[in-house]
C-alpha cells in the first residue's frame, strides 16, 4: 500500500493512505492514555475525551457535532492504555471540515466548567453500568492484578469519586501536558485535499523548535513495566477469589505476555486464535461448550503495549462446574506445551487466521484506526501481506515452545467471582 507519510512544521505526523472510495475516515491519535496519568489522575484520560467535545475558542458543543454531523459525517472518540483517538467518517467533499473540527477539538478544547459536573454524571453512569457487569469487570481486575502499582493496571474510567473530584483545570493541565502536535498522528483514509488546510494549533502548544521532517515523541513520564522477565512472563499470583454474589462463576486466568516489538507475540497470537478466537472451532469452545454444555461463552484474548502484555482466558459458567471447567483448560494448555502441532494442524490454523485478517482488514474504518495507531506508537506502517508472512514463518516448534513458557502453571493467575 502507497501511504503518503510527512511531519508538518508544528511537529504533528501525518500518514495518509489514498483511496478512490467517496468516504474518508481520518482522525487524531494522541500518545497519551490510562498509562500517561499521574497519581490522582485515575480516570482523567478518559475524562479528557469527553470534554473535549464540549466546547473550543471556536466553536460550541452544539456547532462541533453540527459541523460533521449536519453535513452527514459520524464523529467519535475512544480511550485505551497508550492513546486517545478522535475519528469521523465524512464524505469526501468535506475533509477540510472533518480536519479542522478535529484539530480544533483536540488542541483547542476549553473543558467549559458548566459542561464538567453534567458530564461527570455521564461518566459516571458509565461506571456503574460497567461495575454492574462482572463479565467486563474482571479484565479490569485482571489486568489490574498482573500490573499492580503501575497505571497499566488501572481502570481506563476511574472511578466515581475520582472522576467527580476533576476541575477544568485538571483537564487543561493533562491535555496541555499530553496533547502536543509532536505526540500525535493525523490519519486519513481516502481521498486528502491536494493542499492540506492550515492546520493550526494554539501558539502555546507549537514546540520551540521542529525541524521540517523531524519527528518529536514525549516520552511517559511514569516508571516502565519491565518486558516479560528472561525467558518468560512474571510468576503467577495462583487462585485469588471474590465473593460477589453473581448468579453465575466468571474466572480468568492467564499472565504477562509479550511487549508489541517482541517477535515472540506472533506465536501466542495464532496460539490465542487456536485456544479461543473468535471461530466456533477454537479448542476451548469445542471442549467446554460443544462437548460438555458447561459454558455459553469461553474466549481467550492478548494485548500487547510498548514493553510488556498479557493474554487471558474467561469463561462464565455455574458456580458447581468451575473446578471441572478449570482442569478442561488445563487440558488445551498442556497439549499445546506437551505437543508439537502436526504440519496439518498447523496449516489449518495459519489458515484459519489469514482468513479471518483479510475479513476484518475489509473494514475501513478499523483499518485507519489500527495503521494510525501502529504509526504513533512505532512509526511504522505494517501491511497485511507483512503480517500474514510473519504468520506463514510460525513453525509448531515455536507454537510449542512458547505455550511452554506462557501456559505454566506456575506463570498463571487465576482470578474468580463467585
Amino acid at each position: 500500500m502507497n501511504y503518503n507519510t510527512f511531519t508538518l512544521k508544528n511537529g504533528l505526523r501525518v500518514v495518509h493512505l489514498p483511496t478512490e472510495s467517496p468516504v474518508v475516515y481520518c482522525g487524531i491519535a494522541v500518545g497519551a492514555g490510562t498509562r500517561n496519568e499521574a497519581p490522582g489522575e485515575e480516570g482523567l484520560a478518559h475524562f479528557c475525551e469527553h470534554l473535549s467535545f464540549k466546547g473550543t475558542r471556536r466553536r460550541s458543543a452544539v456547532r462541533i457535532i453540527n459541523d460533521i454531523e449536519g453535513l452527514g459525517g459520524e464523529l467519535n472518540a475512544f480511550t485505551n492504555k497508550e492513546d486517545t483517538v478522535y475519528y469521523c467518517a465524512i464524505s469526501a467533499d468535506h475533509v477540510r471540515r472533518a480536519l479542522d473540527v478535529l484539530c480544533d477539538i483536540v488542541f483547542d478544547s476549553q473543558f467549559p466548567e458548566a459542561e464538567i459536573e453534567k458530564e461527570c454524571e455521564v461518566v459516571c453512569d458509565e461506571i456503574e453500568s460497567y461495575e454492574d457487569s462482572p463479565a467486563e469487570l474482571i479484565y479490569d481486575e485482571f489486568e489490574n492484578l498482573l500490573f499492580e502499582g503501575h497505571p497499566l493496571g488501572h481502570n481506563i474510567l476511574g472511578t466515581a469519586d475520582r472522576v467527580r473530584s476533576f476541575t477544568q483545570q485538571d483537564a487543561l493541565r493533562f491535555t496541555r501536558r499530553w496533547y502536543r502536535p509532536e505526540n500525535c498522528v493525523l490519519f486519513i483514509s481516502g481521498k486528502a485535499p491536494s493542499n492540506l488546510p492550515q492546520l493550526t494549533v494554539p501558539e502555546e502548544l507549537a514546540p520551540p523548535t521542529a525541524p521540517e521532517g523531524a519527528s518529536i515523541v514525549l516520552q511517559a513520564e511514569e516508571s516502565i513495566v519491565p518486558p516479560s522477565g528472561g525467558e518468560g512472563g512474571a510468576v503467577g499470583l495462583g487462585l485469588i477469589e471474590r465473593h460477589r454474589s453473581t448468579h453465575q462463576a466468571h474466572v480468568m486466568i492467564g499472565s504477562r505476555a509479550f511487549a508489541a516489538t517482541d517477535p515472540r507475540r506472533w506465536a501466542l497470537y495464532l496460539l490465542n486464535n487456536i485456544l479461543g478466537g473468535p471461530g466456533m472451532n477454537s479448542r476451548l469452545n469445542l471442549s467446554l461448550r460443544e462437548r460438555h454444555g458447561l459454558v455459553y461463552t469461553v474466549e481467550s484474548s492478548m494485548v500487547s503495549y510498548a514493553d510488556t502484555g498479557l493474554w487471558g482466558i474467561y469463561f462464565g459458567c455455574d458456580q458447581k462446574d468451575v473446578d471441572r471447567c478449570r482442569r478442561l483448560v488445563r487440558r488445551e494448555l498442556d497439549r499445546l506445551s506437551e505437543r508439537p502441532l502436526s504440519p496439518t494442524r498447523l496449516f489449518a490454523a495459519k489458515r484459519q487466521l489469514q482468513g479471518q485478517l483479510a475479513i476484518a482488514s475489509d473494514s475501513r474504518e478499523q483499518f485507519a484506526l489500527d495503521f494510525a495507531r501502529n504509526y504513533l506508537h512505532t512509526g511504522t506502517l505494517r501491511s497485511l501481506t507483512d503480517i500474514m508472512a510473519h504468520i506463514d514463518r510460525l513453525t509448531a516448534d515455536d507454537l510449542q515452545q512458547t505455550a511452554r513458557l506462557l501456559f505454566a502453571p506456575e506463570q498463571l493467575t487465576t482470578l474468580i467471582y463467585t
